[in-house]
Formats: C-alpha cells, structure tokens, sequence
C-alpha cells in the first residue's frame, strides 16, 4: 500500500500539535522518527506537507487536504472498532481523568465507581487539579478527559455538560451571617475568605465578581482542598465559598454551616471536556458516554 497507518497516526499528531516534540510525546516515539516518517511521507505523495519554522511546523495546501482525508480514515477506522468491541468481553484500555476539588468532592467519585464495574477491564488515572491546569493539560495531550466548571473555554477545548451545582458560603458556628437565610456576594466584603489556589477556575469567577461588586476579596490564605478549607472556616480563619453539598457533608463532623449564596452565578455547571478535532479511543469515548448521561 502506498500509505500505512502508522505514518497517518504520526502526520495527524504533528498536524494536530503542530511541533514535531510535542507529537513525538503523543505519538510516544522519538522526534527523529517522527521527522524520518513525515520525510517519507512526503516522498511518497511527492510534494511538501509541512512548512517548518523555528518553533513549529505549519500545514501546506497538500497538508490541509491530507488532514481531511486522515480524520476521515481514522473516524472509520473509530467506528469499526467501536462496533467490533461488542463482539469481544470487554473494552479494554487506559484513560487519563484531570477533575477540579468541586467534581471529586460531589458526584465523579459514585459515576466513577459505577463506570468500572461496568467496564472493569479500562484503567483510570485520576488526579485533582484546578481547572487552569485541566485545560492545560488537555490541550497538550497529557490528560485525556476533564472534568471542571464551565467558565471561558478555549476552541480547542470540546465540552459536554455534566452536572450542576449551588454555590453556598460556609461560615463557622455562631458567626452572625448564620441568622440570615441567604446573602448576598456584596455583604462578603468585610470578611476575610478562606480561597483557592489562584489558578483555580472557582477563585477566578469569586475575584471577578468581587470586582463587579466594588470590592476586593481579603484572603487570609489558600489551599488546595475543600476539607482544608471546611477546616480552616472551623478554626475561624475565615468565610469560604465552595458547593452547599460539600460543605453540608463536613458539617456533619465539624462545627460549620452553609448559608445560601443569593446571586445567579452560585448555580455552576460542571462540564466534560476533551480536546477538540481528536480521534476518541475507545476506553476514552465510553467513559465520556457514561458520564454524559448519569
């Protein structure tokens, strides 16, 4: 045949990633086989596929039609193992899971556990990371899947909706906002907070709303958890605003509450996200079903 699949997987991952480094990672081979291959590739259909530049490589005319022709291929090639994996026992495979502190805390944990016993033989790599850094790692391929808070999503960056959540401000016992039944974000203004990390897609949306409001959050310190912070609100360091099922979890152990944040925004919407225009593998392309329709 005059093209072979494994010469097409690595033209689509230097198309895709537009660095020969970073689609040898992909690709996981080395970068003088990624070049060797492209090389061969473009003898075969006898023109130049790739302009290189010092910091990437960008597509030619050739390049672009080829591209339209390899996602093809490689959606077919999908599909057929999509519908050949229900003649076998099980999907098999590995997935790489990034989810913000608001999806373990709430429901990834139960639609997890549920996935694996339905499809026991997929790995899952699960790690807790802020949503900066999800979509980060999404898009240089070194996460599979996200799960985090819809906030402003690159292009690169497909989504599908997941689940939905309130926004409550944990307060310590005896403090005076307990008497109230809900507040709003602009009575907040004087106490100091107890935050996450800056990067965090929860800390961005607090700060910007805050900047509406007319004032700045007093954040007397940051960490990277909510029972940290369900702690820290306990020991009296400050208010904290994270989800109201979280924070009614650990009030049942620690002596905090959960007022009702009364503003529009506190409903937050978690959603699945994976990199756009990529092929799915099968373990991957299960996992984002069952999520979609807990």
């Amino acid at each position: 045949m005059k093209y072979d699949l494994a010469s097409l997987n690595i033209f689509l991952c230097v198309a895709e990633e537009k660095s020969l480094t970073r689609a040898s990672v992909r690709a996981h081979i080395a970068v003088s086989a990624v070049s060797k291959r492209i090389a061969e590739l473009e003898d075969r259909v006898g023109t130049p596929l790739f302009v290189r530049f010092a910091r990437g490589v960008e597509l030619t005319t050739a390049g672009e039609a080829l591209l339209v022709h390899v996602r093809r291929v490689f959606i077919s090639i999908s599909e057929m193992d999509e519908e050949l994996s229900s003649f076998s026992d099980e999907i098999r495979g590995s997935v790489k899971v990034c989810a913000t502190t608001s999806a373990l805390s709430q429901f990834l944990p139960f639609d997890i556990a549920s996935f694996s016993r339905k499809y026991p033989k997929i790995n899952l790599n699960i790690e807790g990371r802020v949503g900066g850094a999800i979509l980060r790692l999404l898009k240089s391929g070194d996460a599979d899947l996200g799960v985090f808070a819809v906030q402003s999503i690159p292009s690169d960056i497909e989504i599908f909706r997941y689940r939905t959540y309130k926004l409550a401000v944990a307060v310590p016992l005896g403090h005076p906002l307990i008497k109230s039944s809900s507040v709003r974000y602009e009575a907040l203004a004087g106490y100091s907070v107890v935050a996450q990390h800056a990067d965090s897609l929860l800390y961005e949306l607090l700060d910007k709303e805050a900047e509406i409001c007319g004032f700045k959050l007093k954040v007397s310190v940051r960490v990277s958890s909510f029972d940290c912070m369900c702690q820290l609100v306990a020991c009296q360091y400050g208010l904290a605003i994270m989800p109201r099922e979280t924070i009614e979890v650990y009030a049942k152990s620690i002596p905090i509450a959960a007022v009702e944040l009364d503003e529009d925004w506190a409903s937050r919407d978690l959603v699945i996200g994976v990199k756009a225009n990529r092929i799915l593998d099968p373990a991957v392309k299960s996992l984002v079903e069952h999520l979609k329709n807990t």
